[in-house]
């Protein structure tokens, strides 16, 4: 049974820091496809990270490139995400998804795996 726990969320000023992680059982993050997504209220859950398995590529939307990076430590069981350079607009719960195919994917419906969200706030 796969299951992923985010960690690291809280509450930072704007221009601040935080690095997410997900635990990951059950699968290795790096046989699998992974990503980071968030969801603002009111607003459909986006993606702002992926890696992908198969080649050593990530992808970035517009929003956060240059600012946050995806990676994998080496044991390949946690994905971690730093944030930086943090603005009130990145304020939303961030969730760990994992599919077990290696290519990697932009679309949440393409994600078999969920974890449960962390709170990540930014003051202004």
């Amino acid at each position: 049974q796969v299951q992923l726990v985010e960690s690291g969320g809280g509450l930072v000023q704007a221009g601040g820091s935080l690095r997410l992680s997900c635990t990951a059982s059950g699968l290795s993050v790096g046989s699998s496809s992974m990503g980071w997504f968030r969801q603002a209220p009111g607003k459909d859950r986006e993606l702002v990270a992926a890696i992908s398995a198969l080649f050593p590529t990530t992808y970035y939307p517009p929003s956060v490139k240059g600012r946050f990076t995806i990676s994998t430590d080496n044991a390949k069981t946690t994905l971690y995400l730093q944030m930086n350079s943090l603005k009130p607009d990145d304020t939303a719960v961030y969730y760990c998804a994992a599919s077990s195919k290696q290519v990697l994917f932009v679309r949440k419906q393409d994600y078999e795996f969920w974890g449960q969200g962390t709170q990540v706030t930014v003051s202004s």
